[in-house]
């Protein structure tokens, strides 16, 4: 919901060019995206939309079957950002699947994300540090393969 509140709000607030410097080299620039990460894979918008719905499928069974919370708070996170481009994807364009994800978070010193993104970086994070837990665990109680 936070995400497409703030697409909305960058949509409406950015379309004319506008950009607001918030802090640093943080602003609010609108961008959009046909593609995936850093903007890769121009014009593949509804190729990349229906892999994004697989993956979010397999994420979600991924999630249920999650032994360590960071894993389970990792995929949630993940599954919420990969729902949110998607919705994107499938609501702000001219056909099926055919929309551009909304970017307006600007560092200047980084490609231009939004609140998905965010959601998909920090619980890919999670999901490492829930990963690295499990096998310290795992070999804590004798169960590691050496």
């Amino acid at each position: 919901a936070l995400d497409q509140a703030t697409k909305s709000w960058a949509v409406s607030a950015l379309d004319d060019g506008r950009i607001i410097h918030v802090v640093w080299t943080l602003q609010f620039a609108l961008g959009f995206n046909s593609g995936f990460a850093f903007s890769q894979g121009q014009g593949f918008g509804p190729f990349i939309g229906a892999a994004a719905v697989v993956v979010a499928v397999v994420i979600a069974r991924s999630m249920v079957r999650a032994t360590q919370a960071w894993s389970a708070y990792g995929l949630a996170l993940i599954l919420s950002g990969a729902i949110g481009n998607i919705v994107v994807r499938v609501f702000r364009g001219d056909g099926w699947l055919h929309g551009r994800v909304v970017d307006f978070v600007d560092l200047q010193w980084f490609p231009v994300f939004n609140v998905a993104d965010s959601c998909i970086t920090i619980g890919a994070g999670l999901l490492v540090v829930g990963l690295f837990h499990e096998q310290r665990t795992l070999k804590k109680n004798g169960g590691g393969s050496q």
